[in-house]
């Protein structure tokens, strides 16, 4: 779930809904600071702050700040020897402080602006700031720096203060319909990006076996043509005929894309490329080393390797990327696994930045009172 079905939610009707940010955590917790979820006036829950242990309270606590219109600030301590919040203990661990806010007036205005320019591929940070009364927010470019914060000699008189990224929903091609990119498909569409599915074979690249994906139909150039990548695209090449991924390959190199993954055995991968350098956006063979076998096991391995290269560009992002970060040696890493599948890319989630949570969230903790 990401923040983008709530703003889709936000935007369809105006039920007076009720959004539920986590503030901050300590210890443990299911979801990381910045994580919201949306509670409509009809009942209906979309996303999550917990794996389901919060969500029944947090209902009867929306419920409250619709009544009122004011917002809320509750606190969850989940250790097994306090957490008596029904009068059971969860025992998830960890503490956890969740803003409840009405979505009206002014946070409706600017989350639906952000929507609008999520929409126009601008990413932007939507800022809250509070007291005991009142609550503002700002919505500024996602560039704006905030790390000299607590450094403020006047930092006493700053309110408390909530930043948080929203960022559009990262493009994910997959060249080739076949029945591997059918499982990716079905596990990628719930992870956040937006899909794009292109084939040559009409009867392969529809809507009906892709609901919900945008399908192109054409040669590897009427499609690169068509789609203009651009340097945060994700590009799955899994066609498996070997002229027509070479094709679509030639044309994404020269485009410095977030992640090139290539579906194939090494063997098959070395018939591929007519080099041994090449930029080390490349993934080839793809996916994380699982010991996966067959389509579905092997979207797994896809599905989390995705999810390891975008939390670490999140972080890489934040402190900058070397010149020549892009270019790395063909095979410099990986072996080969049983029956030809990827070793992985470990090294996605070698890098430390890949092992950090994906939220991108800023609490000004400095003034923060319990």
């Amino acid at each position: 779930m990401d923040m983008h079905e709530l703003l889709d939610s936000i935007a369809s009707g105006n039920d007076r809904s009720v959004l539920a940010t986590i503030l901050c955590v300590e210890g443990h917790s299911y979801r990381k600071a910045g994580a919201a979820m949306l509670f409509t006036a009809s009942g209906k829950q979309i996303g999550s702050v917990s794996p389901g242990c919060l969500e029944q309270d947090l209902q009867e606590q929306a419920l409250k700040v619709r009544e009122s219109g004011q917002f809320e600030c509750v606190t969850y301590n989940l250790n097994a020897d306090e957490d008596v919040i029904w009068g059971e203990a969860v025992g998830c661990g960890g503490e956890l402080r969740i803003l409840l806010e009405p979505v009206e007036n002014r946070l409706r205005e600017v989350l639906l602006e952000a929507k609008r320019r999520n929409g126009t591929g601008q990413s932007v940070r939507l800022v809250r700031s509070w007291d005991e009364k009142e609550i503002g927010y700002t919505l500024h470019d996602s560039s704006d720096s905030f790390e000299d914060m607590d450094n403020r000699e006047d930092k006493d008189d700053v309110p408390n203060q909530l930043s948080v990224v929203i960022s559009p929903r990262p493009r994910l091609v997959l060249f080739g319909a076949g029945q591997d990119a059918e499982a990716i498909y079905s596990l990628v569409k719930q992870i956040g990006f937006h899909v794009v599915m292109a084939d040559w074979r009409p009867s392969l690249c529809s809507e009906e076996r892709f609901p919900g994906a945008e399908c192109v139909i054409g040669t590897a150039e009427q499609i690169v043509e068509r789609l203009q990548f651009r340097s945060n695209d994700y590009l799955i090449v899994c066609s498996h005929n070997l002229q027509r991924d070479k094709d679509m390959i030639r044309l994404a190199l020269p485009v410095p894309l977030v992640y090139l993954g290539i579906l194939g055995s090494k063997k098959r991968i070395r018939m591929l490329f007519e080099t041994f350098l090449i930029p080390s956006n490349v993934r080839a063979p793809i996916g994380l080393s699982i010991g996966a076998d067959g389509p579905h096991e092997i979207a797994v391995s896809v599905a989390a390797e995705l999810i390891a290269i975008r939390a670490g560009r999140q972080a890489g992002l934040r402190k900058g990327r070397g010149r020549d970060a892009y270019f790395s040696p063909l095979f410099s890493g990986g072996t080969e696994q049983t029956h030809g599948n990827a070793k992985a890319v470990a090294r996605a989630g070698e890098r430390p930045a890949a092992r950090k949570p994906g939220a991108t969230c800023f609490i000004n903790q400095s003034t923060y009172k319990r």
